[in-house]
């Protein structure tokens, strides 16, 4: 088991939901992590939680603000977790100007942060690098379609790594998590919370620190263990669209 005390972690999307999960993990762990995300008051609020933290006021569609963040420094962990979802028109129906902040959001910043962040990784032969995916980067269910190509997107950045930068010292690992109880589908839905209710309505869904112990546990094997993918479902959940409701 890998000691984090020391180690410099990035966490995107930290203010909220995965990202403050994993963020807390890796404080409670002794690593020094810089809390990223749009959201300063929440960061704040957070920082005071975690002794040794770091605020970070970042927007990962801004890829001049991410460069100018994040170039030079020395990250031994990056968690590119930042992503979202917008709407669940059939791709008939779909707004363009929704697909432009799905992708914008979930596959252009996390290439942004992704390509200030590694080269530093691949030059010390030391690091990882942490993607949170999703089951709609496996499945495509009715209503997803350009968030699951954004997943698809992440899984494929991901395979590419292994084979692009495999090889000198860098790990890399993909989270995909099935439903996940955070602010996400509020989100997704504008605002209407009566709907993202609905989406985790009689389900025992999964919780942030679920996917937070998946992350502590890949960042602290041995360094020559690389947990690649990890997929986690709740155990009412059978697929993309198969939800087994009723024993919450």
């Amino acid at each position: 088991m890998q000691d984090l005390k020391q180690r410099s972690a990035l966490v995107t999307g930290a203010s909220a939901g995965i990202g403050r999960a994993i963020a807390t993990r890796l404080s409670q762990a002794g690593a020094h992590v810089v809390l990223a995300a749009r959201r300063k008051e929440r960061l704040e609020a957070l920082q005071a939680e975690l002794p040794g933290s770091e605020v970070m006021q970042l927007d990962v569609r801004d890829r001049k603000g991410v460069e100018a963040a994040l170039s030079g420094r020395k990250f031994d962990i990056a968690v590119l977790n930042a992503g979202m979802a917008r709407g669940v028109a059939a791709i008939q129906d779909g707004k363009l100007e929704d697909w432009d902040e799905m992708l914008d959001t979930n596959v252009r910043g996390l290439l942004a942060v992704l390509r200030t962040v590694l080269p530093g990784m691949l030059e010390r032969e030391s690091g990882d690098l942490l993607l949170l995916g999703s089951v709609a980067g496996r499945q495509v269910y009715p209503g997803g379609n350009i968030y699951c190509a954004t997943k698809h997107a992440v899984r494929a950045i991901y395979e590419a790594l292994r084979l692009d930068a495999g090889g000198k010292g860098v790990r890399f690992t993909t989270i995909d998590p099935g439903i996940v109880e955070t602010e996400f589908s509020e989100v997704r839905f504008s605002g209407d919370r009566e709907a993202a209710a609905a989406v985790y309505s009689d389900l025992r869904s999964l919780q942030p620190g679920d996917v937070a112990d998946a992350a502590l546990f890949a960042l602290t094997r041995p360094a020559h263990v690389n947990i690649g993918e990890i997929v986690l479902w709740p155990t009412d959940q059978g697929s993309t669209r198969d939800v087994h409701r009723g024993r919450a």
